[in-house]
């Protein structure tokens, strides 16, 4: 009887859906969207370059960028988050420079941590392909006369996205999904948007009950958005 006295108070609305609830809710969705976005933006910008110079038979190329990503890849993000979030005030000089009134704020050691993460996986995810580019392509571009910057440019890299275009897809969901721990660090997130109602009504089953269908909802959205991508980029791969 319960149970249908709360499924019934659930869909009226009557127990934590308010206006005000709603629009904590829409601000954590805003602040999760803003931080997911900027962090696989800047860790696109970054894995490019790390990716080729991980590719690069030079080891004191490849040996640096080898440890960054087996470092970011080997640790918690947990970890990391805390170490940029609660280490940063201890950097000399810090507090003093033009960047403190920035890094006093939570988001922005987030999104440092989750740049800093995603990239390392970003720059592995690229770096295999970019190893498992046809010998024939390269050597055709050599024919053609093409510089080793220009087959990089027009040959190897465009390859490259598309055969790392499945995998890119999943760490995209997979940062999604990470970006709830954000809120352990006082941001006001999807994840801390529900913690803050639960806390005030004591509802959890309707706070993270809510806050887990906007986050397959979201999930769902990539997941579709990269399938789209994936039919046109990779059709001429599909038989006639």
């Amino acid at each position: 009887m319960e149970l249908t006295t709360w499924f019934t108070d659930l869909l009226d609305g009557n127990l934590i859906f308010t206006p005000q609830t709603l629009g904590y809710y829409w601000d954590g969705l805003v602040t999760t969207s803003q931080l997911v976005f900027l962090s696989l933006l800047a860790g696109l910008v970054l894995a490019v370059p790390l990716a080729i110079g991980r590719s690069s038979r030079h080891r004191w190329i490849s040996l640096p960028i080898y440890l960054y990503t087996y470092v970011f890849r080997g640790t918690p993000l947990l970890i990391q988050l805390y170490i940029i979030y609660y280490g940063v005030v201890f950097v000399d000089g810090i507090q003093e420079s033009i960047f403190w009134p920035l890094l006093r704020e939570a988001f922005y050691p987030a999104l440092i941590a989750f740049t800093l993460n995603t990239a390392a996986y970003t720059t592995e995810i690229f770096r295999g392909a970019i190893k498992a580019t046809s010998r024939g392509e390269i050597e055709a571009a050599r024919a053609y006369g093409m510089s080793n910057a220009l087959t990089m440019r027009r040959i190897v890299l465009p390859s490259a996205f598309r055969r790392a275009l499945p995998a890119y897809g999943n760490e995209v969901i997979f940062m999604l999904h990470a970006s709830a721990i954000a809120s352990v660090v006082t941001l006001m997130d999807l994840t801390g948007a529900a913690r803050f109602v639960y806390a005030r009504f004591y509802a959890p089953f309707e706070a993270f009950l809510f806050v887990a269908a906007i986050y397959l909802c979201l999930t769902f959205a990539i997941l579709y958005f990269f399938r789209f991508l994936e039919k046109r980029l990779l059709a001429h791969l599909k038989p006639a």
